[in-house]
């Protein structure tokens, strides 16, 4: 009895999973952006990797930087670390609670949602986020592209 449920449970699902296997991985059209008064145009990854890592507190102009994280749940928040520096987010997770305990700095500012760190960003001067390039605030500049 058992063999043929298992039997029938493969038939059924196996079209399922080999069309998931042929389907197309969507990758997101992230963006790194930041107040249009920061005086900065662009940024290259090692900047943006520093930036998000805290290894720097300043931005190339000279403005304090304030990082912006979205929240675990996001999958924009998942995409931005494993296009970034190819690490899932235990990974990352684990490098700030060995900074943080270290006492040597603190990790990006978390944010509720896409739409507080778009706000965030409109209304502070160094503070710098990372979003998908359809939902980008015309009043953010882009600074960096890690997308398509």
């Amino acid at each position: 009895m058992n063999s043929r449920v298992l039997t029938l449970c493969v038939l059924v699902f196996l079209p399922h999973w080999a069309g998931a296997a042929d389907a197309p991985i969507e990758i997101p059209d992230l963006v790194v952006v930041a107040n249009p008064s920061a005086g900065v145009d662009r940024l290259n990854r090692n900047e943006v990797i520093n930036i998000f890592f805290g290894r720097n507190r300043q931005l190339p102009s000279g403005i304090p930087v304030i990082p912006l994280d979205l929240p675990a749940s996001s999958p924009e928040k998942a995409a931005f670390y494993a296009m970034l520096v190819g690490k899932d987010l235990a990974e990352i997770n684990a490098y700030w609670a060995r900074l943080v305990f270290s006492g040597r700095t603190q990790p990006p500012r978390q944010t509720q949602n896409m739409s507080e760190l778009m706000s965030l960003v409109r209304d502070n001067r160094g503070a710098v986020g990372y979003t998908d390039r359809p939902r980008t605030d015309p009043r953010v500049k882009i600074l960096f592209e890690l997308g398509k």
